[in-house]
């Protein structure tokens, strides 16, 4: 490959300056890695997020990362990542990095990233050795912009999948590649967990919050939810409440009737948070109380027989559902 078709798939210089400035790991030409939040209050004992408390992943071995940094065919308002720098949305398969070296990019950088964590004064010494020292044992493939773009993403699975010490994959994608999914099906590489991001009811809606760069966003994201039944994996919706903008009550049928469509094992109903960029679109008012989430969960549920409230987590805003036949222990086991 020479240098000019290097650069098609490379972050130019100035957003790869701009996203180190705000404290990512770049992996290789087009990957990066950042060390969330809940990680760094983990290894300091200020609590743990609510994907722990709900799925038993271990947030102080987390790895935050996404194969497509700033590819995303989305410009969702919600969004609290720097989606106003996402301006590509495909990548050509003979131009990508190589599944292996974006894992060991993103553990390297990953270890630079933690590093200085180690000296706090809070900090917990055994947690952060393992943390520091050994292979991480959850993906989060949800950093920034959308994972289904990597046109390796199902190798990239199967590549985590080697590792002994990963205990857990998580997907986040918004739905807008169906055909992805359904090659990672057919090949054996679905991960540990499939999310898929709703926040509409409608397609009304979801061009006004969603913003698809494809005229049949919509449709692509219904293909998506139909296609989920047929998943074997665990088969999550993330359902984002934005207070004033999608929460209406005259949705709730809209809601139940693609939610039971997904045959969805969890369903997460969670604020719209007034972080990052986001804030430059909505206001503090659109993110909403716990407790209005939870209310909602419950209108919700009305309508849907086949759920039921499992947990919830105030401190992140959020309810869980669980579907009454779902085959999977909430507490993942491995891999």
């Amino acid at each position: 490959m020479d240098d000019k078709e290097r650069e098609k798939i490379a972050l130019p210089d100035a957003m790869r300056e701009r996203y180190e400035k705000a404290v990512y790991g770049i992996a290789g030409r087009h990957s990066g890695v950042q060390v969330c939040a809940w990680t760094k209050k983990a290894l300091r004992r200020q609590g743990v997020c609510y994907k722990q408390k709900f799925y038993g992943v271990d947030c102080s071995r987390c790895c935050q990362m996404s194969p497509s940094l700033a590819w995303c065919q989305q410009a969702c308002v919600f969004c609290w990542r720097p989606m106003e720098w996402m301006k590509r949305t495909a990548m050509e398969n003979a131009e990508v990095d190589s599944p292996e070296s974006i894992i060991g990019e993103c553990v390297a950088k990953r270890k630079k990233l933690i590093a200085g964590i180690g000296g706090a004064r809070d900090v917990r010494r055994p947690a952060f050795d393992e943390s520091f020292r050994l292979f991480p044992s959850h993906w989060a493939i949800s950093l920034s912009g959308e994972p289904t773009i990597y046109p390796k993403l199902g190798e990239l699975v199967k590549a985590l999948k080697k590792h002994e010490e990963v205990r857990s994959i998580f997907i986040v994608t918004n739905g807008q590649e169906p055909e992805r999914l359904e090659a990672m099906a057919r090949d054996g590489a679905l991960p540990t967990q499939l999310y898929v991001s709703l926040a509409a009811p409608d397609e009304i809606l979801f061009k006004k919050i969603c913003r698809s760069r494809y005229e049949n966003g919509w449709d692509r994201l219904n293909r998506t939810l139909g296609l989920l039944a047929s998943l074997d994996c665990r088969r999550v919706i993330r359902l984002t409440l934005i207070k004033g903008l999608n929460d209406a009550a005259e949705h709730l049928p809209a809601y139940a009737a693609l939610l039971e469509k997904s045959n969805a094992d969890f369903i997460e109903i969670k604020s719209y948070m007034h972080l990052g960029l986001s804030r430059q679109r909505l206001a503090r008012e659109n993110m909403a109380s716990h407790g209005y989430i939870v209310e909602w969960a419950g209108k919700l549920l009305a309508l849907m027989p086949n759920y039921r409230l499992e947990a919830e987590d105030a401190q992140s805003r959020i309810a869980l559902l669980k579907r009454t036949d779902c085959r999977y222990d909430n507490i993942i086991k491995k891999v």
